[in-house]
């Protein structure tokens, strides 16, 4: 047997952003259902840090390691995010697939973002921000406007030359009305992506949908305690949001507890709990990324990419199938 080897543009290739959002819907809906079970475990490094989330989906198993330096990009013109998914045959452990992560993580993360927004955002969302105006920021703004109405979205960055380069390349793309700001005004969705280790968002419209996608280990922070207090919280994976999300801060300010989230959007999108309630209800949505998310993803592109063609099979195991225990 031998493993399939596919790259970032293989899985671009195989997986659009609308069939990213329906597998992460999916992969939701089974955790919502008590079906999936979401891992992680971190290491730190002196320059970074390592995870590897896993979970099973569907004859699957995923595995992603991803590795986590900031400095990257300045200092060794590498990705600050960059890793592998290993997916396996849940049914004999032989390893089918290995992905680049890059592109998975990117799209699945901004497919979370559309799925909560279709659950927890006012359906006649009209204007967005953008706080973060990368890669991710671009996936999210595509992934938003599948499961929104979008028409006005401010950008805004910390690099103010980036943001406008951004805007410019949105507009023309999604055939929106977007333009570089610098502070961020009240808006139907606030989208926030960035590697910020301190809260900038302390003040929330009513209504307003918020997806909190930056904090991710427990060094970064994007939300004001006293914002996610004064909000109804909705948790990707409500342990990793305690320990490594915005929830985390507004916990150990003293502001909130795991009780005080609303649920986790698997049981709102499974229809065991409600999501928005009224349109006056401000909703943060504490997205983390689940190992749930990269084996949806991986398990589509891999069975796409089987039936296409496409792809590096490598022969990693022995043929005898002897092994070694």
């Amino acid at each position: 047997m031998e493993t399939l080897l596919l790259t970032g543009d293989d899985f671009a290739a195989l997986v659009s952003m609308d069939d990213c959002i329906a597998a992460v819907e999916q992969a939701f809906r089974e955790y919502g259902e008590g079906r999936l079970h979401a891992g992680i475990l971190s290491a730190h490094a002196e320059r970074g840090a390592f995870h590897i989330k896993t979970s099973t989906f569907g004859r699957y198993f995923a595995a992603k390691l991803n590795a986590n330096f900031p400095s990257n990009p300045s200092a060794n013109g590498l990705p600050s995010i960059q890793g592998v998914i290993v997916l396996v045959d849940a049914t004999n452990g032989f390893p089918v697939a290995i992905l680049d992560s890059i592109e998975v993580t990117v799209q699945r993360t901004a497919a979370a973002t559309a799925v909560a927004a279709k659950y927890l955002a006012r359906r006649d969302s009209r204007t967005a921000t953008i706080v973060g105006c990368g890669r991710q920021g671009v996936a999210q703004l595509t992934a938003l406007t599948r499961v929104l109405p979008i028409e006005r979205v401010n950008a805004i960055d910390a690099d103010a030359e980036r943001a406008e380069k951004y805007a410019a390349s949105m507009s023309e793309r999604l055939d929106l009305e977007v333009r570089a700001a610098t502070t961020i005004e009240p808006s139907d969705v606030l989208i926030t992506c960035t590697p910020s280790k301190q809260a900038f968002v302390r003040e929330l419209a009513p209504g307003t949908f918020v997806a909190a996608v930056g904090a991710d280990n427990p060094e970064k922070s994007e939300i004001d305690p006293e914002a996610m207090h004064k909000s109804v919280v909705v948790a990707d994976v409500l342990e990793q949001c305690a320990t490594i999300g915005d929830l985390r801060v507004a916990i150990a300010a003293g502001v909130m507890s795991r009780d005080d989230v609303r649920a986790e959007l698997g049981a709102i999108v499974a229809g065991r709990a409600t999501g928005r309630r009224s349109d006056d209800e401000t909703i943060i949505f504490d997205s983390t990324g689940a190992g749930f998310q990269d084996a949806a993803a991986a398990a589509m592109a891999y069975e796409r990419a089987v039936e296409r063609g496409i792809g590096l099979r490598i022969p990693l195991s022995p043929r005898t199938g002897r092994g070694l225990g």
